[in-house]
């Protein structure tokens, strides 16, 4: 059960990073230029309230050093390629294990 959730996120994440890849496509092509709507400009946006509230909470409870070099890396990279990869790795995850062939004998 657990598997199928985690399936049908990667799914929509997958698809949502195909949707950001033609959105930014669109904007490149108008704009003359390659343009990506980072990570956090899409996360602002989603949640105008609360992820101001997120730098403070990290820096307090978990670490600085989590939020200075990490997450702000991370929230300046290509929405749509940060979507589409952390779906593939639900994918890849989530995919049923091979059955083994044959039994294991013991020596």
């Amino acid at each position: 059960m657990i598997r199928f959730f985690v399936r049908v996120i990667g799914l929509l994440l997958v698809a949502a990073g195909f949707v950001g890849v033609v959105v930014d496509g669109t904007r490149s092509i108008a704009n003359h230029e390659v343009v990506f709507a980072p990570l956090g400009e899409i996360l602002f946006q989603l949640f105008p309230s609360t992820f101001p509230m997120l730098e403070p909470a990290i820096t307090r409870h978990v670490s600085p050093f989590l939020w200075d070099p990490i997450l702000l890396t991370v929230l300046l990279w290509p929405a749509s390629i940060v979507a589409f990869v952390l779906g593939a790795v639900l994918l890849w995850l989530s995919q049923k294990r091979p059955e083994p062939v044959g039994y294991l004998t013991e020596r």
